[in-house]
C-alpha cells in the first residue's frame, strides 16, 4: 500500500509514538474554523461526539454517559478519582507501570486512601492475588487498572479483572487511554463503571481533551463527593445535559478535529478494521527490527499492538540520543524508554501510519545503524 502521508504537510515528521500521533490531512483541516462555543452547530457536534463514544464502548442506551473534559488524559483520570470517591473510599490500584503509579500519586495528593498491588513492568497481574485482597479487605471500594501501559506496551487483562471486581461488588475504573478505539471494549460486559481515554490516541484526533464513559447511576451517586471545581464530573455532565454546553471554555477546534476523526474511524470500518491496520503495522515492525538485531522488552504474549519497547543493542557504539537524532533528520520520531531500570526505547504502531511508513522507518533505522557503525553496509 502506498503511504497515505504524502498528503500531510511537508514539514510534518511521522510520529511513531503512543500519542500525540500522526493525523490525517483532513483531521488537521477540520481545525481551520472559528465557531462559537454556544453556537447551535457546535452544540450538535458535541452531542454527536458523545453518542459516538458510547457506541464505541458498546453501551449506547445502556445506562452510561459520555462526559468530555478539557485538558489531557491525566486531567480526566484525576476527575474520576476526585469526583466519584466517597469520604470513606479506598482504592486498590493494580500497578505494573508508570501510569498505574500516576493513579496512586493522584489519590495520595487528593488524600484518598489507596494501596498499590505492585508487579514488575514486564509481568501481568496475578488474578488470584487480586481476588484474595478483595476477599480480605472489605474497606476497598474501588479498583483501578490500566489497559495498555504505554511505558512497556503490555496489555492487562481488564475483562478478567472486571469479573473479579464485580464478584466482590466493588467499583471498577479502567484507564484505556492508549487502547480505546483500537481494542474492542464492551464496558458493561467487562464490568467497567468508569473508563477514561483521550482524543489524541487511537481515534486519531489531536490533543486538548479527554473523555469519561461512566455509569449514570454511579455518576448520580457521586453528588457531594467532588474535591475540585473544574474537574467535577457530575457538574460537567449536568451542564452538557441541560444546555449542550461546557461550564468553562471548550477546545472548539480540537473537538471539530475529533468529530472528523470519528468519521474517518467509521469510514475505515470501525474498531476492528483499525485494529487490523495497527496489528499489521506491529507485525511488520517486529519482523524488521528482529532482522536488524533488536529484541523486544516484553514476551510476545504480553505485547500490545499499540507500542513496543525495544532493548538497546548490546554494542558500545549505540547511543540513543544520536540514534533518535539520525531518525528525526530523516523525518521519523520515536520515543525514549520509560521502563524503570531498563535501557530501552519505544516505537508506536498507531496513528495515521501504514505498512509503507513502517518499512520506510525500518530502512531509516538500518541507515542509522550503519552510520553509527553498529552494522555493516552489507547487512
Amino acid at each position: 500500500m502506498e503511504s497515505k502521508n504524502k498528503l500531510d504537510l511537508a514539514t510534518d515528521k511521522i510520529l511513531f509514538t503512543p500519542g500525540p500521533l500522526t493525523t490525517s490531512q483532513t483531521v488537521k483541516l477540520a481545525m481551520l474554523r472559528d465557531l462559537g462555543s454556544r453556537d447551535t452547530e457546535f452544540v450538535e457536534i458535541v452531542e454527536q461526539i458523545r453518542r459516538s463514544l458510547l457506541r464505541l464502548g458498546e453501551v449506547e442506551d445502556q445506562g452510561y454517559e459520555a462526559i468530555i473534559m478539557q485538558g489531557s488524559g491525566t486531567y480526566s483520570v484525576e476527575a474520576i478519582l476526585s469526583s466519584v470517591t466517597p469520604p470513606y473510599g479506598k482504592w486498590l490500584v493494580i500497578n505494573n507501570g508508570a501510569y498505574c503509579q500516576r493513579i496512586i500519586k493522584i489519590a495520595e495528593i487528593l488524600k484518598i486512601s489507596v494501596i498499590g498491588l505492585d508487579y514488575p513492568e514486564d509481568q501481568l497481574p496475578d488474578l488470584q492475588e487480586i481476588d484474595s485482597i478483595l476477599t480480605n479487605d472489605s474497606s476497598i471500594t474501588h479498583v483501578a487498572a490500566v489497559h495498555c501501559e504505554t511505558t512497556s506496551g503490555i496489555i492487562n487483562p481488564i475483562k478478567e479483572i472486571g469479573s473479579i471486581v464485580k464478584k466482590h461488588n466493588r467499583k471498577y475504573f479502567v484507564d484505556a487511554m492508549s487502547s480505546f478505539g483500537a481494542l474492542p471494549i464492551n464496558l458493561a460486559e467487562f464490568g467497567i463503571d468508569y473508563l477514561v481515554s483521550s482524543a489524541n490516541k487511537c481515534i486519531e484526533g489531536v490533543p486538548g481533551f479527554a473523555f469519561v464513559l461512566i455509569k449514570r447511576d454511579e455518576l448520580l451517586e457521586s453528588e457531594g463527593y467532588a474535591r475540585s471545581l473544574s474537574l467535577n464530573l457530575l457538574e460537567q455532565w449536568k451542564e452538557l445535559e441541560a444546555s449542550g454546553q461546557f461550564r468553562f471554555t471548550p477546545p472548539i477546534q480540537i473537538l471539530l478535529a475529533f468529530a472528523q476523526a470519528l468519521k474517518e474511524l467509521d469510514n475505515e470500518g470501525g474498531i476492528i478494521a483499525r485494529a487490523e491496520r495497527y496489528q499489521n503495522n506491529h507485525r511488520t515492525l517486529i519482523e524488521g527490527m528482529r532482522r536488524l538485531g533488536f529484541k523486544e522488552y516484553l514476551k510476545p504474549e504480553y505485547q500490545s499492538y499499540i507500542i513496543t519497547s525495544f532493548l538497546y543493542p548490546d554494542h558500545p557504539n549505540f547511543n540513543f540520543t544520536r540514534f533518535y537524532d539520525i531518525l528525526s533528520k530523516r523525518g521519523y520520531i520515536i520515543y525514549s524508554g520509560k521502563v524503570a531500570g531498563v535501557d530501552c526505547f519505544r516505537i508506536g504502531h498507531i496513528g495515521r501510519i501504514f505498512e509503507s511508513d513502517i518499512r520506510n522507518l525500518l530502512s531509516a533505522i538500518r541507515e542509522a545503524l550503519i552510520e553509527m557503525e553498529i552494522i555493516g553496509s552489507q547487512y
